[in-house]
């Protein structure tokens, strides 16, 4: 009879099965075993970092055009721009807040 043995999906649960990744909406009963597929905070927060220095790079960068050549930028595409990156610096300094927060409650309740 073999031994039924439950699936880890995260490091810090007490087992001696292997890690796992579970992919939700996929409908697939079996997890898929990629430890790599599973990333760090802090690489998330990097990666949204990186892209929101994109898109505050791609507002100057469209903006430059719009003032040099103003026939070959649609304003759309300008507004749009300035839009994203408002909306992607708004998001960072909320997230950053909040962990600021959530460290200086975390240090003070020892």
């Amino acid at each position: 009879m073999s031994q039924l043995q439950m699936t880890r999906t995260n490091p810090a649960h007490v087992g001696s099965a292997k890690l796992t990744s579970f992919i939700p909406g996929q409908g697939n009963s079996n997890p898929v075993q990629n430890e790599k597929s599973l990333g760090s905070f802090e690489s998330y927060l990097v990666n949204a970092v990186a892209e929101m220095n994109s898109q505050q790079l791609n507002v100057g960068k469209v903006s430059q055009q719009l003032i040099t050549d103003p026939d070959s930028v649609d304003i759309h595409d300008v507004t749009t721009a300035m839009a994203k990156a408002q909306m992607s610096l708004s998001l960072a300094q909320t997230v950053i807040d909040r962990l600021v927060t959530g460290w200086n409650e975390l240090s003070t309740n020892r």
